[in-house]
């Protein structure tokens, strides 16, 4: 059998200082990054989805970057498939992959090695099912997905549309569910090694404040011409459900006011933020390293350094 890849994944919730270490990893062991952001892919979306900027890259080379138009169909599968081969070419180049992100489904889909089975996609369907939702509710259309597929709805907030959508779709154009179809995607033996760095705070509170300085930060950067410009443009893309820019369609509507959306976006990113960390605490295999144990950001660095090497002499 041949050697596995060597693969260093930092993962994590949003705001706790994954770009950064991810981008110190590179530098410090010959790396480049490839991101697994299920936004991050979006050439004309940037505050919103906390793009990194060329001076948070720091001379390193990011993969699956702004390399896709939000009208694009994007898929895990499609994912799965640019990825490997990001990871190919690096690998080539004698530099070694390190995987970014938070989409805790693109980090397992790829590391896993899944494979999965085409689905066609039908954009007359998906504007069906979003123009229910606007003109019934987003909890009559979950209602539907919980009547057709309540394994999928088990595992689906209602207000998570484009993913409700989404599995209506597939069973409307396939005639199985979604969970049906995740069945049949499966892993096999995996083509990688993996390092896994976790990032988090001890203390619950502080990662919601620097979720909440992130969002100050985002509002004094644009985010709301970001996500007036979703609203104006098409409201069926999947990026136009994401949290970041679907909070402020009820201000956009006159049915908020603007305090209040702001104060529903860091709500709902503190929720998002523990359903990632919900879904990264099944994988036994994390290293986690906690920000706020560390005194100066350097010594976070380093603690990662450390694991990561003794890793690299296994190898």
């Amino acid at each position: 059998m041949d050697k596995k890849i060597p693969v260093i994944a930092v993962i994590g919730p949003t705001a706790s200082g994954k770009t950064g270490l991810a981008v110190e990893i590179a530098k410090k062991f010959g790396g480049e990054v490839v991101s697994a952001d299920s936004m991050q892919i979006y050439s004309e979306l940037t505050i919103g989805t906390a793009k990194p900027t060329e001076k948070e890259m720091d001379g390193v080379k990011h993969h699956l970057i702004g390399h896709k138009s939000i009208d694009d169909e994007y898929s895990v599968a499609d994912y799965v498939e640019e990825a490997k081969k990001a990871i190919d070419d690096i690998v080539s180049r004698n530099k070694i992959p390190v995987l970014c992100g938070g989409t805790g489904l693109y980090v397992d889909s790829l590391l896993s090695n899944t494979e999965f089975s085409e689905i066609k996609s039908s954009p007359e369907i998906r504007e069906k099912l979003f123009e229910f939702a606007k003109e019934n509710g987003n909890e009559a259309l979950f209602e539907k997905l919980r009547i057709i597929d309540p394994e999928s709805a088990a595992k689906t907030h209602a207000n998570n549309l484009s993913r409700v959508v989404r599995a209506l779709e597939v069973f409307e154009v396939t005639g199985k569910t979604m969970s049906e179809h995740q069945k049949d995607s499966h892993p096999v033996p995996s083509i990688y090694e993996v390092c896994y760095i976790g990032t988090n705070f001890a203390d619950r509170e502080k990662l919601y404040s620097r979720i909440e300085q992130r969002i100050d930060e985002m509002l004094t950067e644009g985010v709301e011409k970001e996500a007036k410009f979703l609203f104006e443009h098409n409201g069926t893309c999947t990026v136009a459900q994401a949290i970041g820019y679907k909070e402020f369609y009820p201000y956009f509507r006159g049915e908020m006011s603007r305090e209040d959306a702001i104060s529903v976006l860091k709500k709902e990113t503190r929720h998002y933020a523990k359903r990632q960390l919900t879904w990264f605490r099944r994988n036994e295999r994390i290293n986690w390293i906690f920000r706020d144990e560390y005194r100066e950001k350097e010594d976070f660095y380093k603690a990662a350094f450390d694991i990561i090497e003794n890793f690299l002499e296994i190898k």
